[in-house]
């Protein structure tokens, strides 16, 4: 069966490239290794990446980590499409890591992707992990796809929000979390 590498030879050979010359010797073996790295988090689970790093707490107020810096694909032409998540939750009873936050979003982002999707996965992660009071999500992003082809728009950006719980119920909490998401920076 033909591995990645023979499939990126062929993609060279379809597009009028030498695959054999100087400069693209090496390039399957290093799409191959790029993409190995780039979709990874087929290979995690937000559960084992959170593991033990919950703690009894009894705070019950907001906890928000903003602006964590993700890169992913998107799955329609396996573009790149990157940008920040802004990841907040209640807790009730237990506390997170603040790093395994940022390693959740990681999980989704490494994989091929459609923004949509990924802020609900997040979401659900940190919701079936930590049984919090609520979580809220807001993700945004640019996409090469809109930006290199199609309508080639550089400036534009996607956001995409989940919300849980008393994030979705409550709309002073949802209120007080886009605030601190948003900062001012409308």
């Amino acid at each position: 069966m033909p591995g990645i590498q023979d499939h990126v030879r062929a993609i060279l050979e379809q597009l009028g490239e030498d695959p054999d010359r100087d400069g693209l010797l090496k390039t399957p073996e290093r799409v191959e290794k790029a993409y190995q790295f780039l979709t990874r988090g087929y290979q995690m689970d937000a559960a084992q990446v959170i593991g033990d790093a919950l703690f009894e707490e009894t705070h019950h107020n907001m906890v928000v980590v903003r602006d964590i810096e993700f890169y992913s694909l998107c799955e329609h032409h396996m573009l790149p499409f990157f940008g920040k998540a802004h990841v907040a939750y209640i807790p009730d009873g237990r506390i997170v890591g603040l790093s395994k936050m940022a390693r959740v979003v990681d999980v989704f982002a490494r994989r091929l992707q459609v923004q949509e999707r990924m802020t609900d996965q997040v979401a659900d992660a940190l919701v079936e992990s930590l049984h919090p009071l609520g979580v809220g999500v807001v993700l945004e992003a640019a996409h090469f796809c809109m930006m290199m082809r199609g309508v080639e728009k550089q400036g534009s950006k996607t956001i995409t929000s989940a919300l849980r719980g008393s994030f979705r119920d409550d709309a002073r909490t949802r209120e007080e979390f886009l605030r601190l998401v948003h900062n001012g920076t409308r």
